[in-house]
């Protein structure tokens, strides 16, 4: 008798089995092709983006959510095609989905912040920027943080809801650039020469903009200095190359027409008694 129920049900499982295949396959083959065409349909967004010059900065951020949501909806014509009711898997989904919520407030806040930077677009990719505690060249927007380089080439990654949450300098928003620069001279140096010769020295450089003309100001009269305020435009990306190389160029225009740069000196007085 268990012999014959045994061999009922293997035989009603087999039937069964036989006349799902149809929608099993159907299922699958829905899954396998709509996951395939939309990471087709990212692969051609991302070109079209490119075409129309979009900041490649947001690139993968809108790739992301463009080919999920197609696969989203790919599953749930894979569930349909298998006979689930969709109307009550989307009731149980919005369910879990704000269960989810409520344990992914942190990851949900990311993914605002994300919204937000790719609308307010602070910055873009290859912009320098600075944070609280960290700067570096922007490499990547992604859905939940972005990454940088840093100037000595390590990579940051930092929460997007850290960055929208606090002040950010971007020192390529505009394109140029202005460079202070304070150079300290004796009390008893020629103060118009050592003018004369900042001023030589950032006309010289070919990387400084003529218009407007570099500036040189006394900034201060301090306890054992007079400091001198050299105010030059560059372009952003030649800011630290313009910096370094005046450094130097003025050091030894300075040597040249004797001009001295103070530095903290210590009198000893002895006392025989």
């Amino acid at each position: 008798m268990t012999e014959k129920l045994s061999a009922f049900d293997l035989e009603t499982f087999m039937s069964k089995l036989v006349d799902a295949l149809p929608k099993l396959a159907g299922a699958v083959i829905i899954i396998a092709l709509g996951f395939w065409v939309s990471s087709l349909i990212g692969k051609l967004l991302i070109k079209g983006l490119t075409r129309k010059g979009v900041d490649a900065s947001i690139h993968s951020f809108l790739r992301s959510i463009v080919v999920w949501l197609l696969r989203f909806a790919v599953i749930l014509s894979a569930l349909s095609t298998l006979g689930f009711n969709l109307n009550s898997f989307i009731a149980a989904l919005g369910a879990a989905g704000l269960t989810a919520g409520m344990g992914l407030q942190n990851s949900i806040a990311q993914f605002a912040s994300g919204i937000q930077i790719l609308v307010n677009k602070p910055f873009k990719s290859g912009d320098f920027v600075e944070l609280e505690n960290i700067s570096g060249r922007v490499h990547e927007i992604k859905l939940m943080y972005t990454v940088f380089t840093t100037a000595d080439n390590k990579r940051v990654i930092v929460p997007n809801s850290h960055i929208t949450s606090n002040n950010i300098i971007n020192y390529n928003a505009e394109g140029r650039r202005r460079l202070d620069m304070t150079f300290s001279v004796s009390y008893s140096d020629d103060i118009a020469l050592a003018k004369q010769v900042l001023h030589a020295q950032a006309l010289k450089n070919e990387l400084i903009y003529k218009n407007p003309e570099p500036e040189v100001v006394v900034k201060q009269q301090s306890a054992s200095s007079i400091d001198l305020l050299l105010m030059a435009w560059c372009s952003s990306s030649d800011y630290l190359t313009v910096y370094y190389k005046l450094q130097e160029d003025v050091k030894t225009a300075f040597d040249e027409n004797g001009i001295n740069i103070p530095f903290n000196q210590l009198d000893v007085h002895v006392s025989n008694s």
